[in-house]
């Protein structure tokens, strides 16, 4: 679908790997931690449980947006995740959808839309 003038709230980009809470709230925690996290920390961070993060983070890697790592820190396996150069393009992209959905709504309702912030991501 894309946005047209007869289909004003059409948005092309809302990206329905990306568009779940859980999804979305990991694809946010590994974009503030550019180096990455241990599967522990985002199980924790997205309030996740073991199963669910897994299957949450098969989804991201078959997509292209994370890659998970495993290995072991001395005798122990460990886990890691991160956003890879085309999931960080991605998720941006995404957010500038949802930052243009946001204006757009503003406007459709007389408002006007929240000032930016320092990613160009409306503030509250």
């Amino acid at each position: 679908m894309s946005k047209t003038d007869s289909a004003p709230f059409s948005y092309e980009g809302l990206d329905r790997v990306i568009h779940e809470k859980a999804r979305l709230g990991l694809l946010t925690s590994l974009m503030a931690h550019p180096k990455g996290l241990a599967f522990s920390d985002l199980k924790q961070l997205c309030g996740l449980t073991d199963g669910n993060l897994s299957r949450h983070l098969a989804v991201l890697q078959e997509a292209g947006l994370v890659e998970v790592t495993k290995g072991y820190e001395g005798n122990r396996p460990h886990t890691s995740c991160r956003l890879t150069k085309a999931g960080r393009r991605r998720f941006l992209d995404y957010l500038a959808v949802l930052e243009r959905l946001v204006r757009d709504a503003a406007k459709a309702a007389g408002r006007e839309a929240p000032p930016l912030g320092r990613l160009g991501i409306a503030s509250t």
